[in-house]
């Protein structure tokens, strides 16, 4: 193998690594701002009141869907590097 495949072999997993990282930092985040959001009130803005039973069908809708932001965007980055990996190793010369 030469020099510089094995060197692109390295940067490559090493800017997966970071896309993962990336994710995993931004977990905590992400949820306390979902969580912020779901609750009835936080810092003077109302929220969606997602543990009311008294909320419309809409508002239940907007409950679950901001529940699986959370998973949708950590699983994306997570994704994206797995592609990053993927095309490296498909593509790669």
């Amino acid at each position: 193998m030469n020099k510089k495949g094995f060197t692109t072999v390295f940067y490559t997993f090493m800017i997966a690594l970071t896309i993962i990282v990336l994710a995993l930092a931004l977990a905590g985040p992400i949820s306390e701002t979902v969580s912020n959001a779901r609750n009835e009130t936080y810092e003077g803005y109302y929220g969606l009141n997602c543990s009311s039973e008294t909320i419309s069908n809409f508002d239940k809708a907007a409950c679950v869907t901001s529940d699986m932001s959370i998973f949708y965007f950590i699983g994306g980055l997570i994704f994206v590097a797995g592609m990053v990996i993927t095309a490296r190793l498909v593509f790669g010369n």
